[in-house]
């Protein structure tokens, strides 16, 4: 099948099924698919939300006449089968971060706004899942003679460790090469290392803050964050994204920020920060909760890890990133959690040495809770140009594949990459959010691209020697 061919199938599909797409994207939205572990089973092994939206992603992709295969809740897929075993792979996640505060929309409906869909997961993942699944029902509409089997999975733990992956690779072969539609084109052809840990500050007695919260993930800078102090603290000065008020002798702080994906904290702003340095520039806690702060503040105010002494840069990624995703005070003591994306000039025992040089002293706690190396595939292999090609033939660009801070699934294989839909280029309006903040947002038009672009790619790969 010819290109051009390809596209005008792709324009009369999305002329006569895109309020299918819609609903189908809405049907998944709806469901609150969130890890829980407290209500974990067999079946269900990370809580009930992320196990009702792989049933209803395999039903969908069930109805479209693909053979679909539930693997006991880890993970599911549908299969397109071609002239051979050897496999094409796509995979998105169903499970979604929390909702978290600040939403002027219901983060779990979507809601059409002059031409955009506002929930949780319409851009991060679900949206751009379906938009590929349906792109693959159109090249098996066509009856395009495949080479090779397209295996669509669908995972449900890439939030919180892709613990999903191993239980799949345990159990199936690798597909030759795999995308996923869970970052940004043109296409992504390596991700930093990633490299999460838990501080807890030592017991804090007689402390002056009954609550001190902020953040609702460790993968995104946090937009909230609040404390209460038990006493009324008098005179204190206005500041911007700070609200204080006061109530039975006590004084609540709250701090709104920007919240942004921890891969690019630069593009936020921290609650956590803020609501940090004012009580220490407004004399406000004990010496030790002082201490423990000066140590956040050395974490959310400077995205680079220069705070704490980790920054370093590569020629493949650029800069480490560091955030300080979520902090919680609760039976005397801090937990504050970080997450530093970092190039292949530095190493994970550095980090730890930089960052236990502050916090030992203090007699906290430092706990490394995720680890994964850098992640590189050539940019001029077969696959990688089949995706770039594809890409810019559909929009007419001459755009350059690059690297990425986030954590895909493609690090998790043998051969991937990442791709799209993500185009950071585009404005947005005032009103619209990101992945992981309130109010995320994609457009009808951005999705439509992308479901033209992964139909050219899945053809391109087809095409092509894996």
């Amino acid at each position: 099948m010819e290109f051009s061919e390809l596209m005008q199938a792709a324009d009369r599909y999305i002329e006569n099924n895109w309020s299918a797409v819609v609903d189908d994207i809405a049907s998944l939205v709806e469901i609150e698919s969130v890890e829980d572990l407290a209500a974990a089973e067999p079946g269900k092994p990370f809580g009930p939300g992320p196990a009702a939206a792989l049933d209803e992603v395999l039903k969908i992709a069930s109805g479209m006449g693909f053979e679909t295969t539930n693997v006991d809740g880890y993970m599911g897929f549908a299969d397109l089968p071609g002239e051979t075993d050897t496999q094409i792979g796509l995979i998105g996640h169903m499970d979604v971060v929390p909702a978290g505060p600040g939403w002027n929309f219901q983060p779990f409906d979507v809601s059409l706004k002059d031409g955009y869909l506002v929930g949780r997961g319409v851009l991060d993942d679900k949206g751009p899942c379906v938009v590929a699944l349906h792109a693959m029902k159109l090249l098996a509409d066509q009856g395009v003679k495949l080479p090779y089997t397209i295996r669509f999975l669908f995972g449900t733990n890439e939030e919180t460790g892709m613990n999903d992956v191993p239980y799949y690779r345990e159990r199936y072969a690798d597909p030759a090469f795999l995308f996923t539609p869970d970052a940004e084109f043109p296409v992504c052809y390596g991700e930093k290392g990633g490299f999460d840990a838990t501080v807890v500050s030592a017991p804090i007695e007689g402390g002056e803050f009954l609550q001190f919260e902020g953040g609702s993930a460790t993968n995104a800078v946090a937009g909230q964050a609040f404390c209460v102090v038990n006493r009324i603290v008098d005179n204190l000065p206005e500041a911007p994204g700070i609200t204080v008020t006061y109530e039975e002798g006590k004084t609540r702080i709250d701090a709104k920020g920007k919240s942004a994906h921890a891969s690019t904290p630069e593009l936020g702003q921290s609650a956590i920060g803020l609501l940090a340095d004012y009580v220490l520039a407004n004399g406000i806690g004990t010496l030790k909760e002082q201490e423990f702060l000066r140590f956040v503040q050395k974490v959310v105010d400077f995205p680079d890890g220069s705070g704490v002494g980790i920054a370093t840069a590569d020629e493949y990624f650029g800069p480490l990133t560091l955030n300080g995703g979520t902090i919680k005070l609760e039976d005397g003591r801090f937990t504050q959690t970080l997450d530093s994306r970092w190039p292949t000039s530095t190493t994970p025992e550095e980090i730890t040495a930089a960052i236990t040089a502050i916090t030992d002293p203090m007699g906290a706690s430092f706990e490394n809770t995720l680890l994964m190396v850098p992640f590189l595939v050539k940019p001029d292999t077969a696959p990688i140009q089949a995706l770039l090609s594809a890409y810019n033939e559909v929009t007419g660009e001459s755009r350059e594949p690059f690297t990425i801070g986030g954590g895909t699934y493609a690090r998790e294989f043998t051969s991937g990459a990442s791709f799209g839909p993500e185009m950071p280029w585009l404005e947005y309006p005032e009103w619209a959010g990101g992945m992981h903040g309130p109010d995320e947002t994609i457009s009808n038009e951005q999705l439509q691209l992308a479901f033209k672009i992964y139909a050219a790619a899945l053809l391109k790969l087809e095409q092509s020697q894996l």
